[in-house]
């Protein structure tokens, strides 16, 4: 192995810029090490750069659906939101700008948790003006959440709320806005 001079040897451990991250396998070849400093350099650049593009990018969440066209008869018609179709996706336009994606799947399997919230100012309202649409409300008789008659959630520790299924099973609700935050 090539070693320098004890003098250089001296000068490499006094530059602390060089021995930012130690090499692998304790390499001591000035090369070496510069270029694992520079390395790290790099890669904290890169994902400074990644973080702040993802920061201002216009995210938008989806979910799958087993039927699109049951999917938009249910959410332009029944719930009455713009929709949009292009190569057989779904784009709910929601206001605020929001968009959310709904994708074909054959092997769909209905989300478990809520998918999509609806702030609304009146709850009972829009409860009951969806049922007359032909959404049924699901009633909860469970620790913690409980509904009444009509499917909505009173003072359980969260928003007033009521929780319904599109045609493919996957969760919604509609909730109370003033109650959210």
């Amino acid at each position: 192995m090539n070693r320098p001079p004890s003098t250089a040897r001296r000068r490499l451990r006094a530059r602390n810029d060089i021995h930012v991250i130690p090499a692998p396998g304790g390499a001591t070849n000035l090369y070496t090490r510069a270029f694992h400093a520079a390395w790290a350099q790099a890669e904290t650049i890169v994902m400074q750069r990644s973080a702040a593009m993802l920061k201002a990018s216009h995210a938008f969440s989806g979910f799958s659906t087993n039927d699109i066209d049951k999917a938009r008869e249910f959410y332009g018609r029944t719930l009455g939101l713009d929709v949009s179709e292009d190569h057989g996706i779904l784009s709910l336009h929601l206001g605020g700008g929001a968009d959310v994606l709904i994708y074909p799947k054959a092997n769909h399997a209905p989300a478990t948790f809520t998918v999509l919230n609806f702030p609304v100012d009146d709850v009972d309202r829009t409860v009951d003006e969806l049922a007359k649409r032909g959404v049924r409300f699901e009633i909860y008789s469970e620790p913690g959440i409980k509904t009444d008659a009509k499917g909505i959630s009173r003072g359980n520790g969260g928003p007033t709320i009521a929780w319904f299924k599109d045609p493919a099973g996957n969760i919604l609700s509609v909730l109370d806005a003033s109650g959210m935050m």
